[in-house]
């Protein structure tokens, strides 16, 4: 059961990074907006969805897991500072969401993949 539920639970991380890559895409300049608010260059989503699919579907593969969990960790952190509007409720919810979320990837590295990954080119199982 542990192994189906960690599948399951990189599955979902890896959901929330493959969909932040196809909102960067159909609607770039909201993230580009938010940048903006930090005095940063919109052109930074583009890198940015380039992680995010790379550490999507690793995670949802199980491959590579614990070095991409960190760094989607630390995404998150960085990613939530351009939230933190305090005049705005629902942006706020968001930071913090960003933060809970983050712990999720921490556990993510902590605890490794499970069974069902990915590793060294084949399914471990």
């Amino acid at each position: 059961m542990a192994d189906l539920l960690a599948l399951l639970g990189r599955l979902l991380l890896a959901a929330l990074m493959l969909a932040g890559t196809a909102q960067k895409l159909a609607s770039p300049t909201e993230a580009q907006a938010l940048l903006a608010l930090a005095a940063l260059p919109g052109w930074l989503i583009w890198p940015a969805a380039i992680f995010t699919t790379i550490a999507g579907i690793g995670i949802a593969l199980g491959f590579a897991t614990r070095p991409l969990a960190i760094l989607a960790a630390g995404y998150c952190v960085v990613t939530s500072t351009f939230h933190i509007l305090m005049d705005d409720p629902w942006q706020m919810t968001i930071a913090f969401k960003n933060w809970v979320i983050a712990g999720g990837y921490l556990m993510l590295a902590a605890h490794g993949p499970g069974r069902f990954a990915l590793s060294l080119g084949r399914l471990s199982a």
